[in-house]
């Protein structure tokens, strides 16, 4: 008492001690504010102003760093679609170049392969040549014994071998002609062959290169699709769901087909190296094809935020009271817009014990979204909402203690941490 007596006589400079009067039709009373009574109230109440002030700068705070992170994401979403589609085109410019490469290394092939034939034919005809120069040297040599004998015997060596000669001789003369004009064609063939082979390798030289480059450019569009899956897996598994299931989920719904069939055209040719690099690129489509049904799955899920103003998480997922709580509270002012957070249609749009005016959007690959107590429903049942539509006000409806909205999520009927969601958006966004 000597201290609480001490502390007042010290606060009384400040707070003096004040009265409260309380009257009624027979008797007047009062209550007496002591000084100390007076500081303990001021600070409580400071403490109260100074809590709202820090909580409400850490959700401004917050929503600000979420902006600019989702911003950032964006940014570098598109920074790496950007750089993907320079690798695609740049991969089909080195695949034409390629193509262009095969054909002219086809073409050098089919010329080397003329003047390997025409030199086979040179040869064959120099060989003929070469047969009759020796035929006609024979005959000409038996012409030229002939005269010798008809000499010997007294008779004119003139007369009858005379024609004969000057016909083998004539004949001798012609074959030579052509033996020299087939030597010269076969040097001018020699001569082209040994040019088409060199460029024959000058153009496989560079068909390799090309090869090479396009096999560099599918690697790294493989690495790119590869980095690029990895989250989208790791996120719906992280949300307790089966990606292959999902996978094909998507596809049984997107599997049309069609368009006139034309018949396949086969090369002759080596082209061990361009099959190779086909079958990688068509490892890389289907890659692409993965994370395409991936995006449309993302597409199809409830990851947006069901509240975009300011608000405070009141109450998170999991055991409370006892009682297991199949959702998240947000909790904001009454009338707060309350948005569907993916593509569905409306299953119960009115009142339902304990969680008031409810809200049950069904989703494609199994999953449910419920939003309650709310103060106004905006949708009806059978009405289909996109990721972001406004369905209904946020208010304090059914079991509840203030304004807020129960946010829950459901796949395949069982209740998941809607947190789970909202993360893996985020960190693949």
């Amino acid at each position: 008492m000597r201290i609480t007596h001490s502390l007042n006589s010290v606060l009384e400079r400040w707070l003096p001690e004040q009265r409260l009067f309380l009257k009624s039709d027979k008797t007047t009373r009062f209550l007496r504010l002591r000084p100390a009574t007076q500081f303990i109230a001021l600070g409580g109440i400071a403490l109260v102003f100074g809590w709202s002030i820090i909580a409400s700068s850490i959700l401004v705070i917050d929503a600000v760093s979420a902006g600019s992170s989702r911003d950032q994401a964006r940014r570098s979403q598109t920074a790496f679609e950007t750089r993907l589609t320079d690798l695609s085109a740049e991969r089909d410019s080195r695949a034409a170049e390629a193509a262009a490469a095969q054909a002219r290394f086809t073409v050098a092939l089919d010329q080397v392969s003329r003047m390997q034939s025409q030199l086979l034919e040179s040869e064959a005809h120099r060989r003929e040549l070469e047969t009759g120069l020796g035929a006609v040297q024979t005959s000409l040599q038996d012409a030229v014994k002939a005269q010798h004998q008809a000499a010997a015997q007294g008779q004119d060596p003139d007369a009858a071998p005379a024609m004969r000669t000057a016909e083998l001789q004539a004949a001798l003369d012609i074959l030579s002609g052509e033996l020299k004009q087939a030597a010269s064609d076969r040097a001018d063939a020699v001569q082209e062959a040994q040019d088409a082979r060199r460029m024959a390798e000058a153009v496989t030289l560079e068909r390799d290169q090309i090869v090479a480059r396009n096999d560099k450019i599918l690697a790294q569009l493989e690495d790119a699709v590869s980095v690029s899956v990895k989250p989208l897996d790791d996120m719906f598994r992280s949300v307790g769901m089966n990606p292959d299931e999902i996978l094909r989920t998507v596809r049984r719904g997107y599997s049309g087909q069609g368009g006139p069939l034309n018949p396949i055209g086969y090369s002759s040719s080596g082209n061990a190296e361009i099959t190779q690099g086909e079958a990688k690129a068509q490892e890389i489509m289907i890659t692409l094809d993965q994370m395409n049904s991936y995006r449309i799955a993302v597409e199809k899920m409830p990851l947006a935020m069901p509240v975009q103003s300011t608000f405070r998480y009141s109450s998170p997922f999991g055991r409370r009271w006892g009682r297991s709580h199949e959702g998240i509270d947000m909790a904001a002012p009454v009338g707060t817009a309350i948005y569907a957070t993916g593509e569905g249609t409306v299953i119960w749009a009115g009142w339902q014990r304990g969680y008031g005016n409810l809200v049950k959007i069904q989703h494609e690959l199994g999953t449910e979204t419920r939003y309650g107590h709310m103060s106004k429903i905006r949708v009806k049942v059978g009405q289909k909402v996109s990721r972001g539509s406004r369905i209904g006000d946020m208010g304090n409806t059914g079991r509840s203690t203030g304004s807020h909205l129960h946010y829950e999520v459901r796949v395949n009927g069982r209740a998941v941490d809607p947190m789970s969601f909202i993360k893996a958006a985020q960190n693949v966004f």
